[in-house]
């Protein structure tokens, strides 16, 4: 038996590494357990590593906008394996940087799988631990698939490991993954199809604005090929069968790799949670608006592991960690605040979102605006030869607030971040038109999409 800790995480990523940080410098004894390299999804096998990947995507794709701009690509390519070095230059040092941090603010690490065995105590590898608390932050996994031969495709982090690129590769699922890994590989020249079990992809998104860039990355040479069930995938000489239905009607699509990019679920099931009569359910272990187990009142939940309002995103796991921690720390209750947390879809251009889509708003009998802005046009996109381009702001009409934004454009990324500022603060499309922002601009757009 160890010694007992006065908090124990289990999950190195964002959520939990935050909270064990926060809690340690008070003078809490804090121990965190991870079996996979600390970091967590976001540094190590997502949102990072594929932004340093789609930057080669990007370059390819600004010189083809400009070719006849007065560009000259001769021969412009990817070198796919440079790419990835580059890209490991960065991940390869998060795991150390982020123990070491730990270990300097006087966290005990463990390297590991972990389970409960009782309300207080978690066995890590056959050692026995106990604590005063706990906060399970250990992110989420692949969904598991269920059709015959699953077992024969890679997931994200595979994909993100990859050193060479084959020549075709299938896309399971139509969400981030598989939009934004597909308008990299396909700048590097592979024949990419995304096959998507629903009518539309990317639903969280404008549907007006999904569509325009659905048609962009077909015309990108994606195919995306709607409501369809994939029946199994098989081995053959040459590569892979992905076999599936449509419309009634068969298919057969031949690939040399199949990337599950159809969701993830919380990574709970090597947990034992009941051991801790601990609730869980699909969507994570169910906590209260304070983050705080429901059942077992030792335990708090945070990031992808924990079924609450927020989105799976890294800045929601970043300030769960700290809000599950200031109310270990104090015996507060204070509930994260979930509002206006812009998301993206780093294809190419960029997919963004913050606030309410315009359907939300007129079922739920709101009084509203749509400016609506084909922005392919305008100065900025002209500039870098865009053609595709698009911005929805949804405006209450009594207060003058702005409840949604969603905008389609390369650098859209930033200017979402202004719209969900302007939707936390409340402020007013007025006064958010009185910002003068420095010209030529992307932020100079702003003004003209309200």
């Amino acid at each position: 038996m160890s010694k007992e800790y006065d908090l124990l995480v289990i999950g190195a990523g964002m959520a939990g590494t935050t909270a064990a940080n926060k809690c340690a410098i008070t003078g809490w004894r804090v121990g965190i357990v991870d079996a996979l390299p600390y970091g967590g999804t976001c540094a190590l096998r997502g949102c990072d590593p594929k932004k340093i990947l789609r930057r080669g995507a990007e370059v390819i794709d600004a010189a083809h906008r400009m070719r006849d701009k007065g560009i000259a690509e001769n021969g412009l390519s990817m070198d796919w394996s440079a790419l990835m070095r580059h890209k490991r230059g960065f991940t390869d040092g998060v795991p150390q940087g982020m123990e070491d941090e730990l270990i300097g603010n006087g966290v005990t690490t463990f390297h590991g799988n972990a389970r409960f065995t009782g309300p207080n105590q978690l066995e890590i590898d056959g050692t026995e631990h106990r604590a005063k608390r706990f906060l399970i932050a250990a992110g989420a996994r692949p969904r598991p698939l269920s059709f015959p031969g699953h077992e024969l495709l890679i997931d994200s982090t595979d994909f993100l490991n990859l050193d060479t690129l084959p020549k075709r590769i299938v896309f399971i699922g139509g969400g981030f993954i598989s939009f934004e890994f597909a308008h990299i590989a396909a700048r590097a020249g592979v024949d990419c199809v995304i096959i998507d079990h629903g009518d539309r992809p990317l639903r969280e998104f404008d549907p007006d604005l999904v569509e325009l860039l659905v048609k962009k990355t077909e015309q990108t040479g994606i195919r995306v090929q709607r409501a369809s069930t994939i029946k199994g995938v098989t081995s053959t000489a040459s590569g892979l069968n992905v076999a599936g239905e449509e419309g009634g009607k068969s298919f057969t699509i031949g690939a040399d790799l199949v990337v599950h990019g159809a969701g993830r679920v919380p990574n709970l099931d090597r947990l034992s949670l009941d051991a801790a009569d601990i609730a869980f359910g699909p969507e994570g272990v169910t906590v209260a608006g304070h983050l705080q187990s429901t059942t077992n009142p030792a335990v708090f939940a945070a990031g992808d592991a924990a079924d609450t309002p927020g989105k799976p995103l890294t800045p929601v796991a970043v300030f769960e960690g700290k809000v599950a921690a200031a109310n270990m720390l104090t015996g507060a209750t204070t509930v994260p605040d979930y509002t206006a947390v812009p998301t993206t879809v780093f294809t190419i251009p960029e997919l963004n979102r913050v606030g309410i889509l315009e359907q939300e708003a007129r079922d739920s009998g709101l009084d509203i605006s749509v400016r609506r802005s084909n922005t392919s046009g305008w100065y900025s996109n002209y500039r870098v030869g865009e053609t595709t381009a698009g911005a929805k702001i949804i405006i209450d009409t009594t207060t003058d607030q702005i409840l949604g934004a969603h905008l389609l454009g390369p650098g859209y990324a930033e200017l979402i971040n202004i719209f969900g500022l302007a939707i936390k603060l409340g402020l007013t499309s007025r006064q958010l038109k009185s910002m003068t922002a420095t010209y030529p601009s992307i932020g100079s757009d702003l003004g003209s999409m309200l």
